[in-house]
């Protein structure tokens, strides 16, 4: 897990595994108090296993714990934040605690050379990146 600096926000980049893609696709979306699955967040395909979101706690402003190994990963292995105990799941998906929505996905592409660019959208009929 990596964390870069965007428009002046920590943008957390994890490679998934395949069990945290198939734990995250499993989730209801109905049961989430910000609805969404995990291909509408990240995509189908090779993409998938990239995890981009924009590292601030939605409920104010603070940045969660979970991009250390050593960190608290919070109840559901994505991110915990401290401040009033938001849990966010491997897809960045609120799922406990005072925060309204789920962590925002930024616009990315992955280029053919495997570039990941922050700041520009997916082509016509590329998969990913959706903006929250």
């Amino acid at each position: 897990a990596i964390t870069v600096k965007w428009r002046g926000s920590p943008v957390f980049i994890r490679r998934r595994t395949e069990k945290e893609i198939a734990e995250a696709k499993a989730v209801d979306p109905d049961d989430l108090p910000d609805p969404q699955t995990d291909e509408q967040r990240f995509g189908s395909g090779a993409r998938e296993q990239w995890l981009v979101v924009v590292g601030v706690c939605t409920h104010l402003g603070c940045i969660p714990l979970g991009q250390k190994g050593t960190d608290n990963k919070g109840e559901y292995g994505g991110w915990f934040c401290p401040c009033h105990g938001s849990h966010y799941d491997i897809s960045g998906r609120i799922r406990k605690g005072p925060a309204p929505r789920n962590l925002p996905v930024p616009p990315y592409t992955i280029t053919a050379e495997n570039k990941l660019i922050i700041g520009k959208e997916q082509p016509e009929g590329g998969q990913g990146g959706k903006t929250a």
